[in-house]
């Protein structure tokens, strides 16, 4: 097991690259949070609103917020869950999930951007690194769910 100065690291660093891939969205007018919720619908969705909250780890007024800044900006919509109409159902709209292949495009551009500026044989490691990352990631969700 590796210690716990390096895991820290390794947490900041993670940190560190989610904060700066989130700020590539307020060019498009967004914060991190709308962004990321919009990117959850577009995604995921249709998606019950108790759902996209335990999803995205935002308190109930929080997602009410974002929900209702989306839905006036014509992101997402709002629609009547089919097995229970009492509930709320949304989903991205058109706009919304061109917006949000921007903002995917915007941040793939970013990485690429910044990897052609460190040393060739540090992106590298980077991208041999993705398989391990990505099992960091599967390990992380299943203790969440």
């Amino acid at each position: 097991m590796t210690d716990t100065e390096t895991l820290s690291k390794l947490r900041r660093v993670i940190t560190k690259l989610a904060r700066e891939l989130n700020a590539t969205a307020t060019g498009e007018g967004l914060t991190p949070t709308q962004a990321s919720v919009l990117g959850l619908i577009a995604f995921r969705g249709p998606l019950g609103l108790t759902e996209l909250a335990q999803l995205e780890g935002l308190n109930p007024t929080m997602l009410s917020r974002v929900v209702g800044k989306l839905t006036e900006l014509e992101l997402i919509q709002r629609d009547p869950n089919p097995d229970d109409l009492r509930a709320i159902r949304v989903e991205a709209t058109e706009a919304g999930r061109l917006l949000h292949e921007r903002v995917k495009l915007l941040r793939t551009e970013a990485i690429g951007g910044c990897l052609d500026q460190i040393p060739e044989e540090s992106a590298q490691r980077i991208i041999d690194a993705l398989p391990a990352l990505e099992e960091l990631a599967r390990a992380l969700r299943a203790t969440h769910s």
